[in-house]
């Protein structure tokens, strides 16, 4: 059996985003998604992850990554390149363990969405392949560089950057009629180990490439680009390796959506006057759509542990049906009850909540989606979080999505 080490570099002294290795991505830390895509391959026989920082060490350790050592600072300095780091890392593996890889594969962190099969298609291609040095991701380049200009002074002319054999003018040319040119991303590579330690390069000179979707590009350089991909990962548009568990698809049929009531129709505020009456805020559009539901076979109603009348009142000027007052702790059963008694199958029922005790109701419903503003842990379990927070459209966001899928837009 090839021995395969998948080594996920990850320095403390992130500038651009501070501590990004260890903050929060979609729910999780970010070098856990690359622990999970290694975790999961069948190839991979060992994942460590090198920094020269303890804390990130201690998370990588919490996913199930090996941290046998410490980076030296040298190594990780923000120009430091990746090829020390490398050497560094295999070269205390054979001295203090006498191991020994034969491939090793690099995953960046900071390329976390990666698909289902990514790494195994990577060692599958360096191992039919004696003569490459390395495998490497790429996905096809949203600019075709033959469109591209060099500008030695600003009012010179300029020169095409590349020209192609029997294309006089490829600037001017088709698009489809161009060499495709590829786009090299940090989401994997998968390298001999002679290439590092014999031949000094992380890549050597046959580079065999892995082509990915581009859909799949992602590199997070910034909080813009943070929030970007964020809202990829929750929208569930994509298969990819995810340190939970696998997110469902939205059910087919759907018979009925379930609402918690605070922090989903309401933004979980209270405001409460001088003699204990309380009085939430809503969003009056959340309504708008559910007479189209209906329509089409699909019910909405409120299922909610608030006590107050004041859930009956919002539901009656929604036009929904509400069950309020259930204990918290039995939200899950209270789903259970009300499904059997209006004989619908569990699995083709969305439950929108926020908040620890709608958690049973998602391990029950075929769907369950959360708000953007819920808890962490909610948003994990969740299959899909929305990109409204509570009380600011959530449930209208999750009515038109459903009515999109229906009309298959």
């Amino acid at each position: 059996m090839t021995e395969i080490l998948a080594i996920i570099p990850a320095r403390g002294g992130s500038k651009g985003i501070p501590r990004k290795n260890i903050r929060n991505f979609a729910g999780w830390p970010l070098i856990a998604w690359s622990i999970a895509a290694a975790r999961q391959a069948r190839t991979v026989t060992r994942v460590i992850v090198s920094t020269d920082d303890e804390e990130i060490a201690t998370v990588a350790r919490q996913y199930d990554a090996e941290a046998p050592f410490l980076r030296p600072t040298e190594f990780a300095q923000d120009n430091s390149t990746d090829l020390p780091c490398f050497e560094h890392a295999l070269k205390w593996l054979a001295e203090h363990e006498e191991y020994k890889p034969e491939v090793v594969i690099q995953l960046r962190p900071t390329s976390p969405i990666r698909p289902p099969d990514l790494v195994d298609n990577a060692v599958k291609i360096l191992l039919q392949h004696p003569n490459a040095d390395c495998v490497r991701g790429v996905v096809p380049a949203g600019q075709n560089p033959h469109k591209m200009w060099r500008i030695s002074q600003e009012d010179s002319a300029m020169t095409p950057m590349l020209q192609v054999d029997g294309i006089a003018e490829p600037y001017n040319a088709p698009r489809q009629i161009l060499p495709q040119i590829y786009w090299q991303t940090g989401h994997i590579d998968a390298i001999r180990v002679d290439t590092i330690l014999k031949k000094g390069s992380m890549t050597g000179n046959k580079i065999y490439p892995l082509i990915i979707d581009a859909r799949y590009t992602v590199d997070i350089d910034n909080l813009a680009d943070w929030v970007k991909y964020e809202t990829m990962v929750y929208s569930g548009s994509l298969k990819l390796v995810s340190p939970g568990k696998e997110r469902r698809p939205m059910p087919e049929p759907i018979k009925l959506i379930v609402s918690d009531f605070d922090g989903v129709i309401t933004d979980n505020r209270v405001w409460t006057d001088q003699d204990g009456k309380e009085t939430v805020a809503a969003y009056r559009s959340d309504s708008m759509r559910v007479r189209e539901l209906r329509e089409l076979g699909i019910d909405v109603m409120i299922l909610s542990s608030e006590p107050n009348n004041v859930v009956l009142g919002r539901a009656a000027k929604m036009g929904v049906e509400a069950v309020h007052g259930i204990d918290i702790r039995g939200k899950g059963e209270a789903l259970k009850k009300l499904l059997t008694e209006k004989k619908i199958d569990a699995s083709q029922v969305i439950y929108i909540g926020n908040d620890f005790n709608d958690l049973p109701c998602f391990g029950i419903a075929g769907w369950g989606v959360a708000v953007a503003d819920a808890y962490p842990e909610v948003a994990r379990a969740a299959d899909l979080v929305l990109q409204r927070p509570g009380g600011h459209g959530a449930l209208r966001e999750l009515c038109d999505l459903v009515l999109q899928k229906l009309s298959g837009k």
